[in-house]
């Protein structure tokens, strides 16, 4: 959609529907399911994660009409299964980050960032070896510095911390910290990240921890708030 010079939406200049064969399953994945769509660091390319199709597309915006037009090639596949859901980039690095729902993974992306193509060279579990029981993936960011990106898990009920290599961008698991509640379908940093806010779906509480820049843990403060069925966490900048 448009925005108008007072700032209001106008009308929408396009709709694409995303098409192609669908996932191995029928239960989770019967159609095209698109769920995250950001812009590239340069603002140039959209990046969609579709969890039914196990693709991510990735369009051109043609600025003066507001077109998405399809990117060559226009997407890339994941393992069968995956279901991609959110995407995050490196803020210096050409890499790009996916977290995929039901194989409870991350991918890491190196990222042509002239052509807007995407090439995966890594896949870890986003939960511990320990652990046996069911999980999904939801929620995936990457530190300002660069040196952590982090991903909730839904049954595991935890965020994983990853270190980054700063030569390449690939990732090693450091550690995994409780959410304390159920569900953390999504989590935030807050704008100078000193604090991450973990949105647990099903105990209806975002709970507050701080985040050490330098080594990537994550110690609760003891806030917890009490809100029905948190979902999404944005920051209004001043």
């Amino acid at each position: 959609m448009s925005v108008e010079e007072d700032e209001t939406l106008g009308p929408r200049t396009d709709l694409v529907t995303l098409t192609g064969e669908t996932g191995p399953n029928r239960k989770e994945q019967a159609g095209s399911h698109p769920h995250d769509c950001p812009f590239d660091p340069a603002g140039r390319f959209v990046v969609v994660p579709d969890k039914g199709l196990d693709q991510i597309f990735v369009f051109r915006l043609h600025a003066a009409s507001g077109k998405l037009v399809a990117n060559n090639p226009p997407s890339v596949a994941t393992r069968e299964g995956a279901r991609p859901r959110h995407i995050a980039f490196h803020p210096s690095l050409p890499v790009a980050y996916v977290i995929n729902e039901l194989s409870s993974t991350m991918t890491t992306y190196n990222y042509d960032t002239a052509r807007g193509v995407l090439q995966a060279v890594q896949v870890l579990p986003t939960t511990p070896p320990s652990f046996t029981s069911n999980n999904t993936g939801a929620e995936v960011a990457v530190a300002p510095s660069g040196r952590f990106v982090y991903g909730s898990n839904r049954g595991h009920d935890s965020i994983v911390i990853f270190a980054v290599d700063r030569a390449n961008g690939t990732l090693t698991p450091v550690d995994w910290v409780s959410t304390h509640g159920r569900t953390p379908r999504f989590f935030a940093l807050d704008p100078t990240a000193t604090f991450l806010y973990a949105a647990n779906q099903d105990t209806d509480t975002i709970v507050t921890f701080r985040v050490n820049q330098r080594n990537g843990p994550l110690t609760p403060t003891g806030q917890i708030v009490k809100v029905g069925s948190p979902c999404s966490i944005v920051f209004a900048r001043a």
